[in-house]
């Protein structure tokens, strides 16, 4: 065998072993990926269950028992956080990631529903919604800052209580949501207690459209974010 052969033998050998390394290493990665998504779907779940019957003994329970600072928004909250972590470990595009987005919009929905009618029979509860509807189609270059500044303003605000929904989202429910509200681009678009706004991401510019005289206050002062 002379040496070119042999070289030529040897550099496929090793090709074969890299690639073969390569791909034993992406179905490692796409096990750990899967086991992960497992645990995180198996918590949602249980939350997803929790939340559906805390909103069934909401429903009944008397005024003086609830409050708009308290009624779900931290089970909510955690739920979002999952959510986020989902996305950024699987991508937006994830077939589970996105499963698992419908069931908290729906979950959404739900205590948005739910919230405007104890506002409505309790006169203990006055609470200011935000509706927040956002892309991750490259089209919304504020919405990165928009989030920013509400996740900042909902721990700032206690009262305030906000909904993030993915506009492009695939959903039935969030259509007819999107119909009934008149939502349209550009984004991001909000529903400020029922007064429709796009556009504006900053925290001044929340304060021009909040009713900031119903909403107490966890901070003595307030400071506009940088992007």
């Amino acid at each position: 065998m002379s040496p070119i052969t042999r070289n030529a033998i040897g550099a496929l050998i090793i090709t074969v072993l890299i690639m073969g390394t390569v791909a034993g290493a992406l179905r490692y990665l796409d096990t750990l990926r899967v086991a992960e998504l497992g645990q995180i779907e198996d918590k949602i779940a249980i939350d997803t269950l929790s939340l559906e019957t805390q909103f069934d003994l909401l429903a009944e329970a008397p005024c003086e028992e609830v409050s708009a600072s308290s009624v779900l928004s931290s089970e909510l909250n955690n739920l979002a956080d999952r959510l986020s972590f989902a996305e950024e470990r699987l991508g937006n595009d994830n077939e589970e990631v996105v499963k698992l987005k419908r069931q908290y919009t729906l979950l959404q929905i739900k205590d948005y529903q739910l919230m405007k009618r104890l506002a409505r029979e309790c006169k203990n509860l006055n609470p200011v919604f935000v509706l927040y509807f956002y892309s991750n189609e490259g089209d919304c270059d504020s919405c990165g800052r928009a989030g920013y500044t509400l996740s900042y303003l909902r721990q700032t605000y206690p009262g305030l209580r906000v909904y993030s929904f993915d506009y492009n989202l695939d959903l039935g429910a969030l259509r007819t949501l999107v119909a009934v509200l008149g939502i349209e681009p550009p984004l991001p678009a909000y529903v400020v207690n029922g007064v429709r706004v796009n556009g504006i991401a900053s925290v001044k510019e929340f304060e021009s459209v909040l009713p900031i005289h119903l909403l107490s206050t966890t901070t003595p002062e307030l400071q506009d974010l940088k992007p």
